[in-house]
């Protein structure tokens, strides 16, 4: 990135599972000059937590409006409605000076946006509007992180061209214009135009991992301690259901987490692994609520060890891979 890129950053969804108010302080302390996060309430936690760096709300409900102007957050608009809806909160507050506002550009993953035909009233509105003025445009590649697809992402990133050139043209501004996130900012960082938004990159994950690895070191450690280790022979069950069987004298070591703590079920009954003293263990039978039993037989290995879920064995890609998903799942969960 050019050093004049601004970075806003991403910590909604509890800073991807990590922690919304450590990571955001850290950020601030760094620098950053957005956060970004999905919701009013989230925003609200990190003011009242001290944070004072811009905040940028994703989705702001309707009904969060009045959160949203308290706290002094920046709400994403992306439609005439929410607009219309936001200036009427900001009437009956009686906000007397220009209050920022994001708009989203609808190009091409059809979620949220602001469609070309919006455009005539949406700068109708804008005109000389003394309640809000335009701090940012933007727009959400659906892509980014497929380079099968870059006629796509080309396509959008054309198209959110056009749409900012007019809308500013038209009201005579020069908002803050961006477009990537963690993948678009590997794979088309000649369209990082005014900012970037970083988010899972944070982390130490792209999916770009061959170009990426040899810069990014994965930042999230997920650990717990070995609680007993029982034996049992042949024949013997373990957990729920009796869905593990043992075919030998088997020692089965129990830890205290479980799918309430984002370990998912289907990760029991041998499909996945987890790391103790250097050695994969593998899950043996049903993972309960906030225990899960591990077959220990041939590592060495006694009560109160440490265990890593995920982190540098198994890493958070093998458990990705084993649930057949993506890292942002298995880290928000």
């Amino acid at each position: 990135l050019k050093p004049t890129t601004k970075l806003m950053c991403m910590v909604k969804a509890n800073s991807y599972g990590t922690g919304s108010f450590e990571v955001a302080n850290t950020l601030q302390n760094n620098g950053v000059d957005f956060l970004g996060v999905a919701i009013a309430d989230e925003g609200k936690e990190l003011r009242e937590a001290g944070i004072t760096v811009p905040i940028i709300v994703m989705n702001p409900e309707q009904s969060s409006y009045s959160t949203v102007i308290d706290y002094q957050l920046e709400p994403e608009i992306y439609s005439l409605r929410v607009l219309k809806l936001f200036i009427q909160k900001l009437q009956e507050k009686q906000i007397s000076s220009p209050y920022p506002i994001h708009l989203k550009m609808e190009t091409g993953m059809n979620r949220l946006g602001f469609h070309e035909d919006d455009f005539e009233e949406l700068i109708a509105i804008l005109k000389d509007n003394s309640h809000v003025y335009v701090r940012s445009i933007f727009t959400h590649l659906a892509t980014a992180d497929m380079p099968e697809e870059e006629e796509y992402a080309k396509y959008q990133l054309e198209r959110f061209d056009n749409s900012y050139a007019a809308i500013t043209t038209a009201l005579n501004i020069k908002p803050i214009k961006h477009a990537l996130n963690s993948p678009g900012i590997v794979a088309y960082g000649e369209h990082q135009y005014d900012m970037v938004r970083l988010g899972i990159g944070m982390y130490g994950y792209s999916e770009y991992t061959d170009f990426m690895e040899k810069y990014l070191k994965p930042v999230v450690r997920f650990k717990t301690v070995i609680s007993q280790i029982s034996e049992i022979e042949k024949g013997e069950t373990v957990s729920y259901g009796r869905r593990f069987t043992a075919e030998r004298h088997t020692k089965i070591a129990t830890l205290p987490v479980g799918y309430a703590d984002g370990i998912r079920r289907s990760l029991g009954y041998g499909k996945g692994k987890v790391g103790i003293n250097g050695h994969l263990a593998t899950i043996t039978g049903t993972i309960c609520m906030d225990m899960m039993m591990v077959d220990v037989t041939d590592i060495p290995c006694k009560e109160g060890d440490e265990v890593t879920i995920f982190g540098n064995s198994p890493t958070l890609a093998n458990v990705t891979e084993w649930l057949g998903t993506i890292p942002y799942e298995v880290l928000t969960s």
